[in-house]
């Protein structure tokens, strides 16, 4: 079995691997207009493959200008392989193995998929798989929607929104709204690094996306405390809600509905038809306060990453 990843002349192979599943995958209306913007490489696509035939494919999604891949979009085995589980780890730890690292797997499936046995038993499969290849943290995320016709908070004048251009006062809110945070992510990251570089980090990610910088703000009280952050941003589908958070000392105020308000105005205000934003199951306040501003909740996202190295 050669393991490997793909080139230019092995797109019609690649297009020939079907998912036939009621998950998300990296099906041809996203594989090709993905390749020619960069989102995916074909030095992040690697294939299982033997005899000339392509057995299994993994894809992996990064920013179009980003240096790695950030996380994995697509896993498939072809039906003949009677241990597709083996394969399909086999194929990702090749791939962990030149990347240095293990990006986290990302599925998108519908309300209600734990009561659809196909689904049920897509993820099966590769949740196996991935925890072969070391990706054994198991996360799930509320997708909501924000469509035009619904309306837009209105602004509480609670809070003052001031732009701010230096990217190190994002890196102090950021630093701040960490303490005491319910994110799975940014708790998983402080596991492992220093308040302040993940951070950095962060800020670093959302600069790559492809919203306005001059959209983020940072909201303070009417005496001018900092209360929190709020970034609008867009990935490839369109209008986000990319990041907010609310400092540990103005926590319990509600401040969180006006950081999304502003947000959602933000966009609005621009034309945008939807909003889209994610949130942990878990985190219970956040998906109210997304309920209150009229966002829907519209499907699931499953995340597998690998834990912490000193979990």
């Amino acid at each position: 079995m050669l393991f490997r990843s793909t080139v230019e002349a092995d797109l019609d192979l690649l297009l020939d691997c079907a998912v036939d599943e009621p998950i998300s995958w990296a099906d041809p209306d996203r594989l090709l207009p993905f390749l020619k913007n960069g989102q995916y490489h074909h030095d992040r696509i690697w294939v299982a493959e033997q005899d000339g035939q392509i057995l299994a494919r993994a894809v992996w999604w990064g920013f179009p200008d980003g240096d790695r891949p950030l996380a994995l979009d697509c896993l498939w085995v072809h039906p003949s392989v009677p241990d597709r589980v083996g394969l399909a780890a086999d194929l990702l730890r090749h791939a962990h193995e030149k990347y240095g690292d293990a990006p986290a797997y990302h599925v998108f499936v519908v309300n209600g998929w734990r009561d659809d046995p196909d689904i049920t038993a897509a993820i099966a499969w590769r949740w196996q798989a991935g925890a072969g290849a070391g990706l054994t943290d198991e996360l799930e995320r509320l997708r909501y929607e924000w469509t035009r016709g619904t309306p837009v908070p209105a602004a509480s004048g609670r809070l003052v929104f001031r732009a701010e251009a230096d990217d190190e006062a994002f890196v102090e809110a950021f630093r701040r709204v960490a303490v005491g945070t319910l994110d799975h992510h940014t708790q998983q990251a402080l596991a492992t690094t220093d308040p302040e570089a993940q951070a950095r980090e962060d800020i670093a990610d959302y600069r790559s996306m492809p919203g306005d910088r001059d959209w983020w703000r940072l909201a303070y009280t009417p005496d001018g405390d900092l209360a929190g952050v709020a970034l609008p941003s867009a990935n490839g589908g369109g209008p986000v809600v990319a990041y907010l958070g609310v400092v540990p000392e103005h926590r319990g105020h509600g401040y969180a509905d006006d950081l999304l308000g502003e947000i959602t105005r933000t966009h609005a205000e621009r034309g945008a038809d939807r909003i889209v934003a994610d949130t942990d199951a878990v985190n219970v306040p956040m998906a109210r306060a997304f309920e209150r501003a009229g966002y829907r909740n519209f499907a699931v996202r499953l995340v597998l990453s690998a834990p912490p190295a000193n979990a």
